[in-house]
């Protein structure tokens, strides 16, 4: 099983669907269709490019995360197993388009959708467990004791005060935001500007007038820094890698579905090394070049688009990943994009290793629950005391949205990656030590600020709604944001970041 054959099974999955349709996932979560629009909306054109809580039916197919199960795949099957769950993706996609274009035959026949959409998508991720399994056993591992029971997933409306997957953020917020029940009538679709009246936002899947928060009515919440030891390492070393104006975007993933064209399901920003895709390897990386101002700075940084929906539409509406997947809107570009290493306050720090991957925060987090939930918004001139992880501030006039990143900081010494692209890496106690014999690494942080549009929330909608973009049935929320980064250097550059934090210089 080939890159190439994976490539052909995978690359078409989503271009035949249509932009209600093309919700996808990322191996597992909850798909969000809607069943029915509301016949009860006003049409106000006064607010064109709302967002508005809307009153929609609506059901969800909750499927396992399998991808985050996986934390023991030899080495050799990573990249077909890989291959193997965004094919899992697909799968969830096709299936959601099925839900979505069988609305009448559902109202007919209330065992429809088990029959028809949950039962056959049963057995097609089943075939596909029988291929991951048989790739991590081929490899000299062991797969998974209880695999098969992850295949089935669960169909059910959508309710107020609902417990998503994993344990996780409560919708409560969204009691206010489209997801509650309610009376099934008019027939469902989308409008004619592409406004789906279901959970708000222009493709119909948010974000909701609830997912936004006035920051100057928020109490400070913004805990201080761990105390510094005598053996810190207080130095900082930034890299200016500009803010992505050349428009360099994809909607690829190369650490967590490589070899797979579109397996992130939506557009990222890269900066720094320019030649970042599903298809590249260290070595493409060597020879990438970079927009970082020291060009011995060939890291990848990349993370997904904010976008302003008032009613525009960006070079991608009509592409998987963008308006096809749910995520429309005219696409902002950071007016400030900071790059900072910064040292461990309890002791020295090793150089990071060449090619070193670290995923921050969880693109799924809605769906998954918040374990791995690491966003951060804020606006300027309130950075230090209110810091949000679930809602999207709304700042006052002459403030700026804020977006940052504090990637993990401890390294476990061997590897860089894992299964699951989580376990070779972790982040610091809250005292600032590294734990289970990781050693501390330069901790890389990211600060985007944003002119953006001030949102205004009335009468249960939102004028000028912005959202990072994401994964459908996520629903836009704030909790999802996510950054990733590949550790790429020449000519010691490394090295040389790390000594410039032990030495306490800022560089």
């Amino acid at each position: 099983m080939g890159r190439n054959t994976r490539k052909r099974r995978t690359s078409p999955a989503t271009k035949a669907i249509a932009a209600a349709a093309a919700l996808a996932l990322g191996g597992g979560g909850l798909i969000w269709a809607n069943f029915y629009a509301s016949a009860h909306e006003s049409h106000d054109d006064a607010w064109g490019g709302r967002t508005k809580a809307a009153g929609a039916q609506v059901a969800t197919i909750s499927c396992p995360d399998v991808g985050q199960k996986l934390t023991d795949v030899p080495g050799r099957a990573r990249t077909e197993v890989d291959g193997e769950l965004a094919n899992l993706d697909r799968q969830i996609t096709e299936a959601y388009q099925r839900l979505a274009t069988t609305r009448d035959a559902q109202a007919r026949d209330a065992s429809f959708v088990q029959n028809s959409i949950l039962g056959p998508l049963k057995d097609r991720r089943k075939v596909i467990f029988d291929r991951i399994r048989l790739e991590i056993n081929r490899a000299g591992g062991t797969a998974p004791g209880d695999l098969d029971s992850l295949t089935s997933c669960t169909g059910s409306p959508a309710a107020g005060n609902q417990t998503n997957n994993g344990g996780g953020q409560q919708s409560g917020d969204e009691n206010n935001g489209g997801m509650n029940g309610g009376q099934q009538g008019g027939e469902g679709g989308q409008q004619g500007g592409g406004q789906q009246q279901n959970n708000g936002g222009q493709a119909g899947n948010g974000p909701s007038a609830a997912d936004f928060v006035d920051i100057t009515k928020v109490q400070a919440n913004v805990p201080a820094k761990p105390r510094r030891m005598r053996n810190a390492s207080t130095g900082t070393f930034t890299t200016r890698c500009g803010v992505n104006a050349n428009g360099n975007h994809n909607t690829d993933n190369v650490i967590v579905a490589p070899g797979v064209t579109n397996g992130a399901h939506h557009l990222h920003d890269y900066v720094g090394n320019q030649k970042v895709n599903a298809f590249s390897s260290n070595d493409t990386f060597l020879q990438g070049g970079t927009s970082c101002q020291n060009k011995n700075d060939l890291s990848a940084y990349y993370w997904p688009v904010v976008r302003v929906q008032d009613g525009t539409q960006d070079f991608d509406q009509n592409a998987d990943g963008g308006g096809k997947e749910g995520n429309v809107g005219r696409i902002l570009v950071a007016k400030q994009a900071q790059i900072k290493y910064v040292g461990n306050p309890t002791s020295k720090v090793v150089a990071m290793p060449q090619f070193l991957r670290i995923i921050t925060g969880d693109a799924k987090a809605f769906t998954n629950g918040t374990a791995n939930a690491n966003a951060h918004w804020s606006c300027t001139g309130f950075e230090n005391k209110v810091q949000l992880t679930d809602k999207y501030p709304i700042c006052p006039r002459g403030s700026d949205v804020v977006r940052t990143f504090a990637f993990q900081s401890c390294w476990d010494g061997q590897n860089i990656d894992s299964a699951n692209h989580r376990t070779h890496v972790a982040f610091a106690d809250a005292s600032g030590r590294c734990q289970n014999g990781f050693k501390a690494i330069p901790q890389l942080t990211m600060r985007l600020v944003y002119s953006v549009p001030q949102p205004v929330v009335r009468n249960g909608q939102v004028k000028n709604a912005y959202a990072v973009d994401g994964f459908p049935e996520q629903l836009h929320k704030a909790v999802t944001d996510h950054d990733d980064f590949i550790a790429v250097t020449r000519n010691g550059l490394a090295n040389k970041i790390a000594n410039c934090l032990n030495s306490g210089r800022m560089c």
